[in-house]
């Protein structure tokens, strides 16, 4: 009979452990923290952490603008902050409408190329409402007090147009197709070539026929300009145009009059259909603007205006109303004698699709 007791006993006591090794699990999984959740919110906060920046884009329909997205993409990445992209095609409402979508989503910086110069304070100063810096990019955004302007020298970049169509003819017709009035760049480039040409024209060197402004920079315009003057007999023996895309589009005009290569023609941005045509010989010169440097050293002050570190940027441009920080870099002229050490040896095109014809 004791010796049933005790096993009887023992019996219990098992069952008790059990029962409590029951009610332990039971409270771990009740009232512990999960490791994969722990790490899940930790997660999360670290990406709380990140800088994020918001980049507003006025098009994607010209070459370059698809280099600059990519390149802050990657850009933005390296350095561990996120970046939200809009492309308002050329469309200033959607601009304005995508921006408030960027502030919507808590970014911290907002880089913006305006679609129209002014238009665009509008998206500005709902950034400014919210505490959220401005960096304009490469287009100046007017009349905003943007935090900073970032570009190229584009009066340098006028200079150099038309110093080499000075250097070219002796003298003769020039045609001039800017890019849009809506874009502040187009100003500044006329402010560098009329430096240079305006004494030419006075002294009769260079005959000025024609100074058109092509609405969206479309290419389209500058086929019709020049079209419309060969077809009145206007003779033309050079072209500046505002970017490549509106020399392509002389180009296309000048073939359709069997003038290829007989036109002097000049653009910028070094699209890569320009580089082929330079070595083709049909169209004389780009301005190389080495975009991996102005993208770099966009996200680089984004980050610092964020942290509220110092710019160290000493030279200012006045938006019409206020002198804003002005970051500026050095265009490069580049034709035929010198593509190869200059968008070749830094990678900008490769060589084979340059020399591809």
């Amino acid at each position: 009979m004791v010796k049933g007791n005790i096993f009887k006993n023992s019996i219990i006591a098992v069952l008790l452990v059990v029962f409590l090794g029951l009610v332990i699990s039971i409270a771990r999984v009740l009232y512990e923290p999960d490791f994969d959740v722990f790490r899940n919110n930790q997660a999360n906060n670290n990406n709380n952490e990140k800088i994020k920046i918001g980049f507003s884009l006025g098009t994607l329909k010209e070459e370059r603008w698809i280099k600059d997205r990519d390149i802050l993409m990657a850009k933005a990445r390296e350095l561990g902050a996120d970046i939200i992209i809009q492309n308002a095609n050329n469309d200033d409402q959607d601009q304005l409408k995508q921006v408030r979508y960027l502030l919507d989503q808590g970014i911290d910086v907002l880089i913006i190329v305006p679609n129209d110069l002014n238009k665009a304070a509008n998206a500005v100063e709902m950034a400014k409402k919210q505490g959220v810096p401005v960096i304009s990019y490469d287009r100046l955004v007017m009349n905003a007090n943007v935090d900073l302007y970032i570009t190229f020298d584009n009066v340098k970049v006028g200079e150099l147009m038309a110093r080499r169509i000075a250097d070219n003819i002796d003298s003769g017709n020039l045609l001039i197709i800017n890019g849009a009035k809506t874009d502040n760049n187009t100003e500044m480039i006329k402010q560098g070539y009329d430096k240079i040409l305006k004494p030419l024209e006075a002294k009769g060197k260079i005959n000025i026929i024609g100074e058109e402004w092509a609405a969206n920079w479309l290419k389209e315009y500058a086929f019709k300009v020049v079209d419309d003057a060969l077809q009145k007999k206007t003779k033309i023996n050079a072209v500046i145009a505002g970017n490549d895309s509106l020399a392509e589009g002389a180009i296309e005009a000048l073939s359709e009059h069997r003038l290829t290569s007989k036109v002097t023609v000049i653009g910028q941005d070094a699209d890569l259909t320009a580089c082929q045509r330079i070595v083709e010989g049909t169209q004389l010169m780009t301005i190389y603007k080495p975009i991996e440097k102005l993208a770099d050293a966009t996200v680089e002050m984004a980050i610092k205006l964020v942290k509220g570190e110092n710019l160290n940027v000493n030279e200012y441009i006045n938006d019409g109303i206020y002198n804003v920080k002005y970051y500026v870099l050095e265009p490069i002229a580049v034709d035929k004698e010198n593509i190869d050490e200059t968008i070749i040896r830094d990678g900008f095109h490769l060589k084979d699709e340059v020399y591809r014809n």
